[in-house]
C-alpha cells in the first residue's frame, strides 16, 4: 500500500510541476530546431488559464505575407501581424485557444515555389530546409503540444486548421494529405481552386496540386479518402473575389493551367467555385460551402463569426 501511494504522490506532483501559464494572448517565438523536424521558428499564442481545465484544440495557420522576399525577418513580421489580427487570431481569442503560425519563407529566390500555398515546386523540393513543409509544420504541432503541456494546458492529437488566400490554400492541401491530423479545417479566398480528390477528371490525369493522380511521388503518401471525407470542412469565398491565383506562374505552371482551363473552369466566378462545390459534394466531402455576395478577397466580422461557429461545433 505505501508503494501504491508514493506512485499516487508522484503523479501528482508531476502533474502539477508545470511552469507558469504566460498571459493570455502572448506570443512566443519558438525557434527553429532541425533535430525536432522543423527548420524555420513558429509562432505560439498563448489561451488564458482557463485552458488548464480540461483538453482543448491548438488552432493552426499557416502564414501568408503576400510577397516574396530572401529576408526572413520579412516573413516572421508578417506572421506576428497575422498572429494578432487574422481570422485565426480572431477564432483564438474567441474560443479561447492556443494559436501556432509558422513562419516558413516564400523566397524571391526561386520565385518559382508558392512555400505559403504548398504549391508542387514546394512539394517536390529534395533537399534543404524548405523539404517538406508539411511534415516541418507537423512536427511544429508536435513541439507546440508538448510546450503547452510544459504549461499545464492539454491539447487533442488532431488540430483545427484556417487560413486565407494562399494560407487556406494550404491548408486545403495540407488537410487531403494529412486529413487524420485535422479535425476540422476553415479555408477562404481559394481562388475557387481546391485539390480535387481524384486522381483524373474526364479521363485528364490530376497530378498534385490538381489532383491526386501522382501524390506518392510528391508526397510519398496515398490519399485516405474515409479520413479526408470525416473533416469537417468550411469553405468560403466573396462573390466579388477576382484574384485568381492560376493566372499567375507563381501559384500554377502553364501545363498545371492548362489543364484547369480544360476540366475545371476557366473563369473562376462563378463557373469553376461551383463546379468545385459539385466535385467535393460527389466525392462526400463533409463540406459546407459559402458565397458571400457582399465581399471580394477578404473577411469581415459576418465572416469571422461564422468561422468561429463552425469550429465551435467541430469542437463538440
Amino acid at each position: 500500500m505505501r508503494l501504491v501511494r508514493l506512485a499516487v504522490v508522484l503523479l501528482l506532483t508531476a502533474a502539477c510541476a508545470h511552469k507558469p501559464l504566460p498571459a493570455a494572448n502572448t506570443l512566443e517565438v519558438v525557434e527553429a530546431n532541425p533535430a525536432k523536424g522543423f527548420h524555420y521558428s513558429y509562432i505560439l499564442k498563448m489561451p488564458t488559464a482557463a485552458r488548464l481545465d480540461g483538453t482543448t484544440y491548438l488552432l493552426v495557420e499557416p502564414n501568408n505575407t503576400g510577397r516574396v522576399s530572401d529576408d526572413l525577418n520579412v516573413h516572421a513580421e508578417a506572421a506576428k501581424k497575422l498572429a494578432g489580427s487574422a481570422v485565426g487570431a480572431y477564432v483564438a481569442r474567441k474560443l479561447d485557444l492556443p494559436l501556432l503560425v509558422p513562419i516558413f519563407p516564400r523566397p524571391e529566390t526561386g520565385w518559382e515555389r508558392y512555400t505559403h500555398a504548398l504549391d508542387r515546386d514546394t512539394m517536390l523540393i529534395a533537399e534543404g530546409p524548405m523539404r517538406r513543409l508539411d511534415l516541418q509544420l507537423l512536427a511544429m504541432i508536435d513541439d507546440a503540444r508538448r510546450r503547452l503541456r510544459g504549461y499545464g494546458v492539454t491539447t487533442h492529437e488532431k488540430v483545427l486548421l484556417t487560413g486565407f488566400s494562399a494560407s487556406g490554400t494550404f491548408s486545403n492541401r495540407f488537410t487531403l494529405l494529412h486529413p487524420e491530423k485535422v479535425q476540422a479545417v476553415a479555408a477562404g479566398g481559394l481562388n475557387a481552386m481546391l485539390i480535387v480528390p481524384s486522381a483524373t477528371l474526364d479521363s485528364v490525369a490530376l497530378p498534385y496540386p490538381l489532383g491526386i493522380s501522382d501524390l506518392q511521388e510528391t508526397a510519398r503518401t496515398r490519399f485516405d479518402a474515409a479520413k479526408w471525407k470525416a473533416v469537417p470542412q468550411f469553405l468560403y469565398m466573396g462573390a466579388k473575389d477576382d484574384n485568381d491565383a492560376v493566372l499567375f506562374d507563381d501559384g500554377y505552371s502553364e501545363s498545371e493551367r492548362a489543364v484547369v482551363f480544360q476540366v475545371l473552369g476557366e473563369k473562376m466566378q462563378p463557373d469553376r467555385w461551383t463546379h468545385m462545390q459539385e466535385l467535393y459534394r460527389n466525392a462526400g466531402a463533409s463540406a459546407t460551402f459559402r458565397t458571400y455576395e457582399h465581399m471580394g478577397h477578404g473577411t469581415d466580422q459576418k465572416i469571422n463569426d461564422e468561422v468561429v461557429e463552425f469550429f465551435r461545433k467541430a469542437m463538440e
